[in-house]
């Protein structure tokens, strides 16, 4: 299988490393979104990453489209049986790319636009919705069990992205988040090869 992605994307290194987890090939392409490669187009009409293109030639996107594709591929090898806690780790997934989509908007808002035109009142809002996820989050670490999940995975890529283009904005306010992300270290040793790279 291949996935196109961007080392710096959150929801890229989500599947990456779930991928890894469940011992899924999965050859990284590497693709820049502001090019609208055609690779990326003819397989996505979004053009948004991460695409995968599974071996039969189907192109599965976006990343809980794929990430519940490798669940079913490996038969219930990412997210939980009980119908509870498969709840629980569909929602941390869904706050976590919620959380991504808030910073991700606050980096587009000073990335694309000029200097004086940037909306400040619109970056404290996405921040202000992204530190109420976390403050959330971390009064309520989840626990990572006798098994990772989709979750698990989606606070990691979402935790390593505020490390890459938030750093020393995020970390006081949320020590058990910083604390949880030691202990996904140990349950995934890969963990520090798959991270947000920019």
């Amino acid at each position: 299988m291949k996935l196109l992605c961007s080392p710096a994307s959150p929801y890229s290194n989500k599947v990456r490393m779930a991928a890894h987890f469940l011992g899924l090939e999965l050859n990284a392409i590497r693709v820049d979104t502001n090019t609208g490669p055609a690779i990326l187009v003819d397989n996505n009409p979004l053009g948004k990453i991460p695409t995968l293109l599974t071996d039969d030639g189907v192109s599965i996107y976006d990343s809980v489209a794929i990430m519940h594709y490798f669940d079913r591929v490996t038969k219930g090898g990412l997210y939980p049986s009980k119908k509870g806690k498969r709840t629980d780790a569909e929602i941390l997934e869904a706050l976590c790319d919620g959380i991504c989509d808030c910073l991700l908007a606050i980096v587009y808002e000073r990335r694309f636009r000029d200097e004086e035109k940037v909306h400040q009142p619109w970056i404290d809002r996405q921040w202000k919705k992204a530190t109420s996820g976390l403050a959330h989050l971390s009064a309520n670490p989840p626990k990572t069990g006798k098994k990772l999940n989709g979750g698990h995975f989606a606070l990691a890529a979402t935790l390593d992205y505020l490390e890459l283009r938030f750093k020393d904005q995020w970390e006081a306010d949320h020590a058990p988040l910083t604390d949880w992300l030691r202990q996904f270290d140990k349950k995934f040793p890969a963990h520090s090869e798959l991270k947000s790279q920019g």
